[in-house]
């Protein structure tokens, strides 16, 4: 006798994500945001896809979150020129 497959858990179902680009993952997102509005899902998978937005909008959280703190402002002189550059104040 054989033993059921076990289920993968939402965890190891999402693993998957880390590897995601921003675009990638924001798409899916929406693509799941569709699938939910329209209510053709059934209540199973409706959870399913949920927990996946979830771990998309997670994922696109921090990603936006590190470009924020990659990038930097230019500083200009008095003069207008270029002086530098310093982190950008995003708050």
């Amino acid at each position: 006798m054989t033993k059921p497959k076990k289920e993968p858990d939402v965890t190891e179902k999402n693993t998957d994500i880390a590897a995601l680009p921003f675009e990638q993952a924001m798409a899916e997102l929406e693509g799941i945001v569709e699938r939910l509005e329209k209510g053709s899902v059934a209540l199973e998978e409706s959870i399913a896809i949920y927990e996946r937005g979830e771990a998309l909008k997670k994922h696109c959280e921090t990603l936006l979150k590190s470009a924020e703190q990659r990038i930097e402002k230019i500083t200009l002189g008095a003069d207008g020129k270029a002086t530098g550059t310093e982190p950008l104040d995003v708050e």
